[in-house]
């Protein structure tokens, strides 16, 4: 094997251009590890931005609630509502109201109008309530009927149970009318 001059230069390039480029190789790895590293640390540094922001508002808000609190102590004296401030119904807050003044306009009224034959029961005249599915009134709404076999009741009330009761069997029926036609 004999090795020229020439040869060996080629060998020598060649060789020269193979650490270079290796070099290279690892250059860049470590520069993608130090862009990451870079990124990781932008990310905390926003996060440690929030969370700075977010303390001051806390301070803020609470050094305003402390300047809030001595400012009421000193000026107007407010404090917290006790037990015995509440009120307990609608009589008691209607104790609290002023009387109407001259001038003043008429309250609003609800008409109520009690059906014929039902003046005297407890209901105010107005209808049980009727669930839509079964057509079962509430039981707390409907009136006592002892021994009259429901002949006080109102027919409108009826109609509705009737159609609240043939609601379900509606709901499940599908009917469809351009197909009928055709």
């Amino acid at each position: 094997m004999n090795l020229t001059r020439d040869r060996v230069h080629s060998i020598g390039w060649i060789s020269v251009l193979l650490v270079c480029g290796a070099l290279t190789i690892g250059l860049t790895l470590r520069v993608n590890a130090v862009k990451s590293q870079v990124h990781d640390t932008e990310k905390r540094i926003v996060w440690v931005q929030q969370d700075i922001n977010f303390l001051e508002t806390e301070f803020q808000t609470r050094s305003n609630q402390q300047a809030l609190k001595e400012l009421n102590d000193v000026e107007f004296g407010y404090k917290a509502p006790t037990a015995a401030q509440y009120i307990e119904g609608e009589r008691q807050l209607a104790a609290l109201g002023m009387p109407v003044g001259p001038g003043a306009p008429a309250p609003i009224r609800y008409a109520n109008a009690d059906p014929a034959g039902d003046a005297g029961a407890d209901n105010g005249g107005l209808l049980a309530m009727v669930s839509p599915v079964n057509g079962a009134a509430a039981a707390a709404s409907q009136p006592e009927t002892k021994g009259t076999g429901g002949r006080n009741r109102d027919p409108e009330r009826e109609e509705m149970a009737r159609d609240a009761a043939a609601l379900g069997s509606r709901l499940a029926r599908i009917e469809v009318a351009e197909a009928a036609q055709q």
